[in-house]
């Protein structure tokens, strides 16, 4: 096979049980990479399903019904995988996903340690059935220390405990910013990633087991590796500050004539005089306000009200085409709506269409990571609960038989089993 045909983890085999966003994107990558990924859910589902919003049209198509009743936050944290449906908290359960595990690479959790523990599926209890497997675990603030056992999401765990939220405030007096959804998830699902390859290589070479796990606490905390790297040693409060106390008006953000905002970053002092000339501003280098750094600081307020002033002479498409004919550093700030249209976006392929017999065709979100010489992309939408139960537990050496027993006994359930 040609080497552009083959995914990256084409024969890698991953069982994951995990639910919400964080560990269960890390396995949408996993399965973007061409991995065989198996979700174990309870016997209920993972929570996470039908949790999103439903899309919103200003004119209904046709399929309006069906597209307003999938799953969409579920499907792009768990496509690609198969389903299966089995009640942990029974031995049966437990043996079933030692049975998984016996032939797997990687197996996968956001459980805490005494879950793991209770249920058997802690790094020691995984090892005895499979000695060189990769056993990963994402959780709100680590497997050690006094928060061990304190459960977490992003906004509590990433945003909340790690500083960032403060950090992000709007001058002294500004309330707590509000993240959008999984943000901190699927970073530190990133992180979870990173781990298990560099394990699993590992495990590889030396034909043992490895024990890999990140948190949303310690990612987010890497995340603002800048800031910490001073503020780990003297311990300053960050300075919070608005626009009006900008280090300089090229550091900045501005609305434009429409309504739509710009953010410029243009590090050097030498930056102001360019930035000037590109709003056609040069009457700025002769003012005295704004003679040189320290004096634009002192009169930031002033000087931030003159480019709003300038700036609301024209649109922010306007800007934008006079900005790169002088080589400005600057960026628009879309809206969420605008991202799936952008050209760059749509040039990187960052929302590729992959296809649902409940919906047809969509537009699904790319992973940020892309290969020239190898087979990388969404392999299909997410299961629907327990759609796999019965292939995946034949091919671990079930036979019909057994199958139906356990199903009888409330051990499993595949897909439109009452």
């Amino acid at each position: 096979m040609n080497s552009s045909e083959m995914a990256p983890l084409d024969g890698v085999t991953v069982v994951e049980i995990d639910n919400w966003m964080a560990a269960p994107s890390a396995g949408a990558i996993l399965a973007d990479l061409g991995a065989t990924v198996i979700k174990v859910e309870p016997l209920t589902g993972d929570p996470m399903r039908q949790k999103g919003r439903p899309p919103k049209f200003p004119e209904p198509p046709d399929n309006v019904d069906a597209l307003k009743s999938y799953d969409w936050q579920f499907d792009v944290d768990n496509r690609g995988k198969q389903s299966i449906l089995v009640a942990l908290d029974k031995p049966e359960g437990q043996a079933l996903v030692h049975k998984l595990v016996a032939s797997a690479d990687i197996f996968m959790c956001n459980l805490l340690r005494r879950r793991q523990e209770k249920f058997r599926l802690d790094p020691d209890s995984l090892f005895a059935v499979r000695k060189n497997l990769v056993h990963a675990t994402l959780t709100g603030y680590g497997t050690d220390g006094r928060e061990a056992q304190r459960p977490g999401y992003d906004v509590t765990a990433f945003f909340g405990r790690s500083g960032l939220y403060d950090a992000m405030r709007d001058g002294s007096d500004g309330v707590v910013p509000m993240a959008r959804p999984a943000q901190g998830d699927h970073t530190a699902g990133l992180a979870l990633v990173g781990a298990i390859l560099a394990a699993l290589r590992l495990a590889e070479k030396t034909g043992d087991g490895q024990a890999v796990e990140t948190s949303l606490f310690e990612t987010a905390i890497w995340t603002q590796a800048s800031d910490y790297a001073t503020t780990a040693v003297d311990e300053a409060p960050v300075t919070h500050r608005s626009r009006f106390q900008a280090l300089g008006p090229q550091f900045n953000r501005y609305p434009c004539g429409d309504g739509k905002w710009v953010v410029f970053n243009m590090p050097g002092h030498d930056t102001f005089a360019p930035f000037a000339k590109a709003l056609g501003r040069e009457d700025w280098l002769d003012d005295p306000r704004f003679a040189d750094n320290s004096i634009r600081y002192r009169n930031m307020e002033a000087m931030v009200q003159e480019v709003d002033e300038t700036l609301a002479q024209r649109s922010r498409d306007e800007w934008g085409e006079i900005f790169d004919r002088h080589g400005v550093i600057w960026g628009p700030v879309l809206g969420l709506h605008e991202v799936p249209s952008d050209p760059q976006a749509e040039d990187i392929g960052m929302f590729p269409t992959i296809n649902s017999p409940d919906v047809g065709d969509y537009r699904t979100v790319n992973i940020p990571m892309r290969f020239h010489n190898a087979s990388v992309a969404p392999r299909g939408p997410s299961p629907k609960p327990g759609a796999d139960t019965d292939g995946v537990l034949a091919g671990a050496g079930l036979d019909p038989n057994q199958i139906e027993a356990l199903k009888s006994a409330g051990i499993v359930r595949a897909n439109g089993d009452s």
